[in-house]
């Protein structure tokens, strides 16, 4: 096109075409000022913007640097930054205390369960959570096997009250999540309870792990964490039933194996004179106890009173004959004969961890 404009200038005349050519160069001035200006615009818009390539799109804020950053060499990798932490699980809406007489805390503050049936009621559903249990199992055990005509309608009733403390939030005609119906019976909802039986089998599992791995100190509070959780017979209100009695049996055997444990991982610890003290109330209330009475037997003579673990043993050896007409286990025999002998094995030795 400029071609064709200079030959169309110099077929008009020198000065016509002159005239053109400063037209012309006045015109290519003033195109590479604007041009100038526009690039001059965009280096400054791209420096402000850094050095992503502009995509059209909205530009994010870059996040701050760490303060150590600005000094990293070239080709460094920037220090590692951990993911954050999942957000945790809710917590259970519900957490009931079974370990003594029935009690409920739903939003961090205890609840009023209400009648006596009614408390029965919520103990029987808790020896079963999560599984659901038959109206006519529970109207049977209510009433000890003589229910009155409107049992029905008043078992009924003693959920609705339930349901209504355990959720006092939920919407009018909403299913309940914590005590449901299940067929022709009722549930509690594992998911929505937290049942402090749980939390007293999972602490004294944990107290027995430490104890095999060496670690008595560790045991000793574990121990502590599970049995302080006890108030009394387990599903206190509820502890005659007959679809309770085996789990409250079972509670107990953990119980007092949980409270061998201990005084196990006191002597451990070389704490004798606090075994000793716990023992002997321990063996007084359970005197068939063999495991008990050994412990009280070893803890007599790290004491330094060798004379009265002879004697415990002895005493525990003619119980067992007379009541049982048994004999006291190898282990038991074989103590007394270590104690009789001074045997080094008896002694104190430091705890598995102390020794690595």
């Amino acid at each position: 096109m400029a071609n064709e404009r200079a030959t169309a200038g110099l077929a008009a005349g020198p000065r016509s075409a002159q005239a053109w050519r400063i037209a012309e160069l006045e015109r290519e001035v003033r195109e590479l000022r604007r041009t100038n200006t526009l690039l001059r615009t965009y280096v400054a818009q791209r420096l402000d913007a850094g050095p992503h390539h502009d995509t059209g799109r909205p530009r994010t804020p870059a996040p701050p640097a760490h303060p150590q950053d600005t000094r990293r060499p070239a080709g460094e990798r920037p220090p590692h930054r951990p993911a954050p932490h999942p957000a945790p699980a809710p917590a259970p809406a519900v957490v009931l205390r079974c370990l003594g007489p029935i009690e409920a805390v739903v939003g961090g503050r205890p609840v009023d369960l209400g009648a006596p049936k009614q408390r029965a009621l919520l103990a029987l559903l808790a020896s079963a959570v999560g599984r659901p249990v038959a109206c006519d199992v529970l109207v049977e055990e209510l009433w000890a096997g003589s229910p009155p005509p409107a049992a029905l309608s008043s078992l009924h009733a003693y959920v609705a009250n339930l349901r209504r403390v355990l959720e006092p939030h939920r919407a009018p005609r909403t299913r309940p999540t914590v005590l449901r119906t299940s067929g022709r019976g009722y549930l509690l909802e594992r998911r929505s309870v937290d049942v402090d039986v749980d939390r007293f089998t999972e602490r004294a599992a944990l107290a027995w792990q430490l104890q095999d791995s060496g670690d008595p100190h560790g045991a000793l509070r574990a121990f502590d964490q599970a049995l302080a959780l006890w108030r009394g017979p387990a599903y206190a209100e509820a502890a005659d039933s007959a679809c309770v009695r085996p789990d409250g049996a079972r509670l107990q055997e953990l119980r007092l194996s949980a409270t061998e444990g201990r005084c196990a991982a006191l002597l451990a610890a070389g704490a004798h004179e606090i075994a000793v003290a716990d023992l002997e109330a321990f063996v007084q209330d359970h005197p068939l106890r063999e495991y008990g009475c050994e412990l009280l037997g070893l803890a007599l003579y790290r004491a330094g009173r060798q004379a009265e673990a002879l004697a415990v043993l002895r005493t525990h050896q003619r119980r067992l004959a007379r009541e049982l007409g048994i004999d006291p286990r190898p282990a038991l025999q074989r103590l007394q004969q270590q104690i009789l002998h001074h045997a080094p094995s008896l002694d104190l030795r430091p705890p598995l961890a102390a020794q690595l």
